[in-house]
């Protein structure tokens, strides 16, 4: 069957500006279809919200996966499923139909799935049931269903339960996901399919994308387990690796501080079999928005697999930045003709300090809009004995934010100009070069509030 999913999923799907976040890469692959003859039942949605395009292209997609496997078996210049591989086509809406048996002729398949017509509401508990009774449990063959929804369960039993009951008898379920009209819970089809989630279940919020995904999942069916894999991922500028995991197969090595390669010698070649690999990323630029993860990924192996993967994205939340203090105004000069010697006057220079300039940044925590913030920075020096001296205090005025809720504000760029001679080190004589040990405190506390003293009574 080769490759027979692929994802790549994020833990969370908000951060703050240094924030960071778990991403795991996934793949289930599955031995030949020649010499692991396998019964498939496609289960298909045919409630009301998927009148229109979204059935016509189901039942594209359905007769491709058809006619994918028929090709691959060796059946199809007979127009047959061959090598002991069956399909079979369950569809449902308020209720269930079994529309064909397991059988291998495929013009019947293809005619059952142009029969179809859209109404009425969903009930998935009543499609897995009447999928799990077409397999024969006395068959050697591998089993899988491919359930097809575009909603959430509208009527009929919870169907956690009986999916589950039809994993506990060794039916591999994917479930692939249509973001129809009814919405469409990706936590359920996480619960319906075989794990791991991220290697069983694709969605998609167009319908033109469903016949590329049967066409893949079929494709991938069709060949063997996949050997010599290797996958290389590189992250968006934004983003930095932290740590990477040790994965279930095979093995992974961080190539650069946004980049990391996978390979695994083989997956799914003598069972179907699944593999993960989790790493840790963080947030390092300083501008907030939804940004996707990876700049790019790439997969290989030695039977030619097509492997895509999705691209997260994750909402970065940096605050409000306020710059306190600017930074020196540089000069502007030119320097053109062919004159060996060119001189510019660039005005007045003054010295700060001989010493050292720290510079200081602090978050202010869930700051309300509309409240400007008094901010106080205390820094004291330490000498060898433990003895603190007053090295400076300064008090700034945060503005107010207008965002539509309490956030976090970072106050950038608090200067301190640390002279050389009040260096209490003990170096003889001081010297910029001598460690030098520091304290800084921060008092913060809001101005504007609607604080109002009592009136006077008067008894």
């Amino acid at each position: 069957m080769g490759v027979t999913n692929s994802n790549k999923v994020i833990n969370v799907d908000r951060i703050d500006c240094d924030g960071t976040l778990r991403v795991t890469l996934a793949l289930t692959a599955t031995p030949d279809i020649l010499t692991n003859p396998t019964d498939i039942v496609l289960i298909l949605d045919r409630s009301g919200s998927m009148s229109g395009t979204p059935l016509a292209s189901m039942k594209a997609g359905a007769k491709q996966f058809i006619d994918i496997i028929a090709e691959a078996t060796g059946g199809a210049p007979s127009g047959q499923i061959g090598s002991g591989s069956r399909i079979g086509i369950v569809s449902f809406a308020e209720n269930a139909t079994a529309n064909t048996l397991l059988i291998t002729s495929v013009s019947d398949l293809k005619a059952a799935v142009d029969s179809l017509t859209a109404g009425w509401n969903t009930n998935h508990a009543a499609a897995f049931s009447a999928a799990t009774q077409l397999f024969d449990p006395a068959s050697s063959n591998a089993k899988v269903m491919v359930m097809f929804t575009d909603g959430n369960t509208t009527t009929g039993a919870p169907p956690s339960p009986v999916a589950a009951a039809a994993r506990a008898q060794g039916i591999v379920i994917y479930c692939i996901g249509l973001v129809g009209s009814d919405g469409l819970d990706v936590d359920a089809l996480n619960d319906w399919a075989t794990d791991p989630d991220a290697s069983h279940v694709a969605v998609t919020p167009d319908a033109a994308d469903l016949e590329a995904l049967f066409a893949e999942l079929a494709a991938n069916i069709s060949k063997i387990g996949a050997t010599d894999i290797v996958i290389n991922e590189q992250l968006r500028p934004d983003f930095v690796l932290t740590n990477i995991l040790t994965p279930s197969k095979g093995s992974a090595t961080m190539l650069d501080s946004r980049s990391l390669r996978w390979t695994i010698d083989e997956l799914g070649v003598t069972a179907s079999e699944s593999a993960t690999l989790s790493f840790d990323i963080r947030h390092v630029a300083q501008s907030s928005g939804v940004k996707p993860v990876n700049q790019s990924i790439t997969y290989s192996d030695a039977e030619g697999n097509q492997v895509t993967f999705p691209d997260p994205s994750v909402t970065v939340d940096c605050g409000e930045l306020v710059y306190h203090e600017p930074c020196p105004v540089p000069v502007d000069l030119e320097a053109d003709g062919c004159s060996d010697t060119i001189l510019v006057d660039l005005g007045d220079v003054y010295q700060e300090s001989q010493g050292r300039i720290l510079q200081l940044s602090v978050t202010l925590k869930d700051i309300c809009p509309g409240k400007r913030t008094a901010l106080a920075a205390i820094l004291t020096e330490v000498d060898q004995q433990g003895n603190e001296y007053p090295r400076g205090i300064k008090t700034l005025t945060i503005p107010a934010h207008t965002a539509s809720g309490c956030r976090d504000i970072r106050v950038r760029c608090i200067k301190f100009v640390v002279p050389e001679d009040l260096d209490v080190s003990g170096g003889s004589p001081p010297s910029t070069c001598d460690q030098r040990n520091f304290k800084a405190r921060f008092i913060a506390h809001s101005i504007d509030s609607d604080f109002q003293c009592c009136d006077t009574v008067t008894l």
